[in-house]
């Protein structure tokens, strides 16, 4: 009797989602255009400036800062490559360690990967998603000791050099928390904020709290501009180094082309800035957009005695792609496989990067959490109706 009641729930709410979306094949997300972009695109392309140079790139730069409240902004081919440079010029270094979150994209853990530290994984909060005040702190308080300034896991030996928590599917983290404990440890800060454009705690922007933050325009996010991303830094000189190392490290000249470290060819295209800034115009409108639709959600599910990830405290989510938690792995597994024989695209949360082959010689805390979410999990379709 309970297993018919849950498959007539879950059947209930793939009505609500197609009475949201209509029939047919209904994506977990997809970008909205219309013919401004059109038009803008057709702009940059008459002025034969496409690639890595060009007005917009800069305009696309002032108006993220903006928005987000950063003195700073350099943009970037991916969310990837904006985590990369972040903890490059943040200073970490090979054979360094990193405190983050297994529940991530993979790209949070790449990122560290690529600069020679490694990552050590923190517990999250099951209300957020988030990295966890208090797991990181034990942790730290458990397994590290400071020298000369510098935190030194014990078991390991490694400076830890940063910490990158993550703001999950538009969600907040506890950013206030997670900064003092930072600043206890002398530990950089860095925000993936990849899925939290637009989201905040109290009036103060995720990718605001740390040394910096990190956007991604993918495809999939709540704006785009096709691939691409964006540092945020109140810093001066952090914004120059990453600029710098993103076109390359060549120096400014006429005609010459000297580099004077290793750089990385991360610029931007400006066809791809130009569409970020027909986004940019619009998305005031599609956080709103996504809130209708999340209380619609919300309300289907309280009705319903389904989980749904909200907002709570001070924390202001942009609703980037909604989740519900079921019971057991077995009822997402369930419902993953009713929602495909209906059309409708949902998905479960990450593999979480610790059970992942590149990761599996990281340290981790003690994960329950993790391990309780990455069972359970499963984002519905959230894309603003086109």
């Amino acid at each position: 009797m309970y297993k018919s009641s849950l498959e007539t729930n879950h059947l209930e709410l793939i009505n609500k989602i197609k009475s949201i979306y209509g029939e047919g094949f209904i994506p977990l997300h997809r970008p909205v255009f219309d013919s401004r972009e059109k038009s803008i695109l057709c702009d940059v392309i008459d002025s034969n400036f496409v690639s890595s140079a060009g007005e917009q790139i800069a305009e696309l730069e002032k108006l993220v800062a903006s928005y987000v409240g950063s003195r700073f902004a350099v943009s970037v081919t991916s969310g990837t490559a904006a985590i990369h440079l972040s903890l490059i010029v943040a200073g970490v270094k090979a054979e360094e360690e990193v405190l983050t979150q297994s529940l991530t994209f993979v790209a949070t853990g790449n990122a560290i990967m690529y600069t020679g530290a490694v990552p050590v994984f923190i517990d999250i909060d099951k209300k957020n998603l988030g990295m966890c005040p208090n797991a990181l702190r034990n942790w730290l308080k458990t397994n590290t000791e400071c020298r000369n300034g510098k935190v030194y896991n014990l078991s390991s030996g490694r400076i830890i050099s940063a910490c990158l928590p993550v703001h999950i599917f538009g969600m907040p983290c506890n950013m206030f928390e997670l900064s003092k404990v930072c600043e206890e440890y002398n530990l950089t800060l860095i925000e993936d904020s990849a899925e939290a454009l637009g989201s905040r705690i109290g009036k103060k922007y995720c990718g605001t709290f740390g040394k910096a933050g990190i956007f991604s325009f993918n495809g999939n996010k709540i704006i785009t501009t096709g691939g691409g991303g964006m540092v945020v830094t109140d810093d001066e000189e952090f914004a120059k180094k990453a600029k710098h190392l993103s076109t390359t490290a060549k120096l400014s000249h006429r005609f010459e082309y000297f580099h004077d470290e290793v750089g990385y060819n991360y610029r931007m295209p400006n066809l791809n800035a130009a569409l970020g800034l027909a986004q940019m115009e619009k998305l005031d409108k599609f956080i709103n957009v996504k809130r209708y639709i999340y209380e619609e959600y919300a309300k289907f599910c309280n009705s319903f005695e389904i989980s749904i990830m909200s907002e709570y405290s001070n924390k202001t989510s942009n609703f980037w792609l909604n989740a519900i938690i079921l019971d057991s792995k077995q009822q997402r597994d369930n419902f993953i496989s009713i929602c495909a024989s209906k059309d409708v695209m949902v998905r479960p949360v990450w593999h979480p990067l610790h059970k992942l082959p590149g990761f599996k010689h990281c340290e981790s805390s003690q994960l329950p959490n993790t391990t309780y979410i990455c069972d359970r999990v499963v984002n519905i379709p959230s894309s603003v109706p086109a």
